[in-house]
């Protein structure tokens, strides 16, 4: 199973890269497969790619359930 996850893009670079933050780490991706997004966007990273953009409320809802994901988790372990 492969799963992507939002991040807003904070950077561009040249050559189609780009910096995303994902809830304090900042990762360099590859925007090559998405068109004319700006800094602030949502946009969809898998496996270092963007491979497309989000709705800025449906990103955080989706970050949301990650966290509640990991709170419950991290409960549930002794």
């Amino acid at each position: 199973m492969c799963l992507a996850i939002p991040a807003r893009l904070v950077e561009l670079r040249p050559h189609d890269q780009a910096v995303v933050d994902l809830g304090g780490i900042r990762k360099e991706i590859s925007i090559a497969l998405v068109a004319d997004v700006q800094v602030g966007d949502y946009v969809i990273v898998h496996v270092g790619h963007a491979i497309g953009t989000i709705d800025p409320e449906e990103a955080e809802r989706t970050l949301a359930l990650f966290a509640e994901m990991v709170r419950l988790n991290e409960e549930a372990t002794p």
